[in-house]
């Protein structure tokens, strides 16, 4: 197993597959893991492409005493992994809160980063404001977070059976549930870091191409959301899954994968 080693000996848990100096890097979203994005490693690397995926600190294999674990910090263990491991080029694909992630890694590392994927992405707000109509409101999010503090189990349970809007087995529910699990319930503060999040700033400074999946019928990031990505940064293309939920790779796999390859494959 391969570490990265952070701040007071804590490390996060990577993998890496393929090989050469440029790799997509997969984030996943809040409270989720790696194992995530098992249906798109083999497409991927069939496809070429060397493949980085990280663990969240307090998250799947990453330690789960981190005294940081916001996203700032996440963002920066992924500049830090792309130093590590040499990579000359980039394509950062965050999914969910990952996606904020990714949008603060790719600020962070400028012009080593081709290529930003958001896939069904908490950015660039995930609430509404003043002068921002989509997402959800602070109310529901303080729900979320008390619903969480008083039954985390059966909280996790709910939302595992709530990513996908299209019919999903039993043991993939089950298989999300125990991901959602092995996770830090410390981990939750990241969560409502989502409230005052505004990335829009950060999103008109970047140069790399930027896709935008959208899930037509997603219930946890609010569709207008991530269709609003093209509002702040002109070089972004909208990809919207009309049936899918929240994560449109395990959905609309043939679909989300053909046109993540294609964007990718233009831009290395």
């Amino acid at each position: 197993m391969a570490y990265l080693e952070r701040e007071h000996g804590r490390r996060v848990y990577f993998e890496d597959n393929g090989s050469g100096d440029r790799a997509i890097i997969l984030i996943h979203g809040w409270g989720m893991s790696l194992r995530l994005w098992d249906y798109s490693l083999p497409v991927l690397l069939d496809a070429g492409f060397r493949v980085v995926a990280l663990d969240h600190r307090g998250c799947g294999r990453s330690d789960k005493d981190f005294a940081n674990m916001s996203i700032s910090a996440v963002a920066g263990d992924v500049t830090a992994l792309t130093q590590q491991l040499g990579l000359r080029q980039v394509a950062l694909n965050g999914w969910s809160l990952g996606g904020a992630v990714a949008v603060e890694a790719a600020a962070s590392l400028g012009s080593t980063c081709k290529a930003l994927v958001l896939t069904c992405g908490a950015t660039p707000a995930y609430l509404q404001k003043p002068d921002f109509p989509h997402g959800g409101t602070e109310e529901a999010l303080a729900e979320t977070m008390g619903a969480m503090r008083t039954d985390r189990v059966n909280f996790l349970r709910a939302l595992s059976e709530g990513v996908c809007a299209t019919d999903i087995s039993e043991s993939m529910v089950q298989w999300m549930w125990q991901i959602f699990m092995d996770a830090s319930p410390l981990a939750a503060p990241m969560l409502a870091e989502l409230g005052p999040l505004d990335q829009r700033e950060t999103l008109r400074g970047l140069e790399a191409p930027i896709l935008s999946f959208v899930g037509g019928q997603d219930g946890v990031v609010d569709p207008a959301v991530c269709r609003s990505v093209a509002d702040y940064n002109d070089n972004t293309r909208i990809v919207e899954f009309d049936n899918a939920g929240h994560a449109p790779f395990l959905e609309e796999p043939t679909g989300y994968h053909d046109a993540l390859i294609t964007f990718l494959n233009e831009q290395f």
